[in-house]
């Protein structure tokens, strides 16, 4: 019997929750588990059988590196095939992100990619916050992180970064604060990680220029 992929555990046990089929239905690099399952719904009366497919993405980490002396930011960009599919422009305007290994801390996971996407080596942390992104039919659970940066003259940093060993082909983007809050007021921040960051840069952005200098 071929063993249960370590990414697609059974789903836990919760008070009112009665599992009658937990299957891996598809087992590559993010699996897809198909569960079937009765809950205890808000009027204490069991629910119906729900039949609900779990995309199985894990724990991921997005970080906003930020330099409070010059009041600048890193983006970056990159050709994304879900966002054509969508009807968007393919190549987004993000966070530097990726996923977290099994056992891995969230934070030593952000670090690494703000090297591996950005080639930047960061100081302080600052933990944005924990979010879900598609709770209606995944796991992935966000771990959001600013972290301190001291950034050169523009055009230091080279133009392209990521593992080619992935394929990545990430294009770095140094802007302003205010530059990038124009973006995304102006609704050219389409992914809800890179949104949900800047308005958080926004709220806190003169605390962090006075604690991080």
């Amino acid at each position: 019997m071929k063993a249960r992929p370590a990414k697609a555990p059974y789903i836990p046990a919760h008070p009112g929750l009665e599992v009658s089929a937990d299957e891996v239905v598809w087992d590559g690099r993010f699996p897809l588990q198909r569960v079937r399952f009765r809950y205890t719904r808000f009027d204490g009366a069991p629910s119906g059988e729900l039949v609900w497919e779990l995309w199985r993405r894990g724990r991921g980490v997005a970080v906003l590196p930020y330099d409070p002396v010059t009041d600048r930011l890193v983006l970056i960009e990159q050709f994304r095939l879900p966002a054509l599919a969508a009807g968007l422009p393919p190549v987004m305007t993000e966070c530097a992100a990726g996923l977290v290994e099994i056992g891995e801390d969230p934070e030593a996971a952000a670090r690494r990619e703000i090297e591996e996407e950005t080639g930047l080596l960061p100081g302080r942390f600052e933990t944005i916050g924990r979010f879900m992104l598609m709770q209606g039919g995944c796991d992935e659970l966000m771990f959001y992180y600013a972290a301190q940066v001291t950034l050169p003259e523009a055009g230091a940093l080279g133009t392209t970064h990521g593992l080619v060993h992935e394929g990545e082909d990430i294009r770095v983007l140094v802007l302003p604060a205010a530059a990038a809050f124009a973006l995304l007021d102006a609704n050219r921040i389409e992914n809800v990680t890179a949104a949900v960051c800047l308005y958080w840069l926004r709220q806190n952005r003169e605390r962090l220029r006075r604690e991080w200098t």
